[in-house]
């Protein structure tokens, strides 16, 4: 069947802007892969000069990954996506001007998108901003890899043009008659513990979601009780958990797996009435959905599936 829709004009999405405040980019031919495939979709594409740099373990020193982010924010870039996470936003945010930041996303409608470590920075914007960033794909794990995959793609594009009013996952744990309305926010669980106690954690009253990387076990169940005993999750209206990848048990672990984990902050979340969801295609894995981190939406289950509603335009 030929495939009659018309192309994508070069630029016709507009600019997009690669930004690196995390880790050192080890493969920079993944980000030049995404350019290419990028620019296939439509935008214009910007590299940031210190996107590629490299500084022992990160991309450029404090000032200069701080100096990027300020330089898009100021920027005329409609997407600021990452092109990796790794690490480094802890150590700079006490020094970013989050009223610039607001600027950009608020005033010139900047959709600023990443996960992984990326997720301090949304944390940090949605705390001190109350602004709406995206987590979603980033250029060298998503747009970079040797194949797109398109489940991702399109939701990236529909969360960008505002179409995405809904979105639903299978969920066989979800309780029937769910129906959960708050702020939508979270992203890595490792990062979002790490920010106990600091000005740049929200307090939110919503639907929590978390995912995470290389991550034992028992060091995910150690997380959960962490976010359990500082009052984090008993606040919220639901818990919502995505993929929890590339962990290896041992030997020791002896049936302690993942599933406990679950099952154990279900047992601890149970009287307080929130409930906790599985399934949500987010986190370290080729296929992610973009969801509007500091969104209000409602979390409902119809059938076997979960669906996460957004009000119109990601008010």
């Amino acid at each position: 069947m030929t495939d009659l829709s018309p192309p994508i004009k070069a630029g016709s999405r507009g600019l997009l802007r690669l930004i690196s405040p995390s880790g050192a980019v080890p493969e920079p031919e993944r980000v030049h892969r995404a350019q290419e495939r990028l620019q296939e979709l439509g935008f214009r594409i910007h590299l940031d000069s210190h996107a590629l740099s490299r500084v022992q373990r990160f991309s450029g020193t404090d000032t200069q990954r701080v100096q990027a982010l300020h330089r898009a924010a100021r920027g005329t870039a409609r997407v600021v996506m990452a092109t990796r996470g790794g690490y480094g936003l802890s150590r700079i945010l006490h020094k970013l001007d989050y009223a610039l930041l607001r600027d950009g996303i608020n005033q010139r409608r900047q959709f600023w998108v990443g996960h992984s470590d990326f997720t301090a920075l949304q944390l940090a914007v949605l705390a001190q901003t109350g602004a709406v960033t995206y987590s979603g794909p980033m250029a060298a794990y998503d747009f970079g890899a040797e194949k797109l995959d398109d489940i991702t793609v399109d939701s990236f594009l529909d969360a960008l043009d505002g179409s995405q009013e809904a979105i639903g996952f299978a969920s066989d744990d979800a309780p029937r008659g769910l129906d959960r309305a708050g702020v939508l926010w979270g992203g890595n669980l490792s990062l979002v513990t790490s920010l106990i106690g600091t000005p740049y954690l929200p307090k939110a009253r919503g639907v929590l979601f978390l995912e995470d990387v290389a991550e034992q076990p028992y060091r995910v169940e150690r997380m959960f009780a962490q976010l359990l005993l500082a009052g984090v999750l008993q606040r919220q209206k639901a818990v919502v958990l995505g993929a929890f990848t590339d962990y290896r048990l041992s030997a020791h672990d002896s049936g302690f797996d993942l599933a406990t984990a679950v099952a154990w902050l279900r047992s601890q979340l149970k009287a307080s009435g929130v409930p906790v969801v599985t399934g949500l295609p987010f986190g370290h894995v080729r296929t992610k959905l973009t969801l509007p981190h500091g969104a209000r939406c409602r979390l409902v289950r119809d059938g076997s599936e979960a669906y996460l509603v957004f009000p119109h335009g990601h008010d």
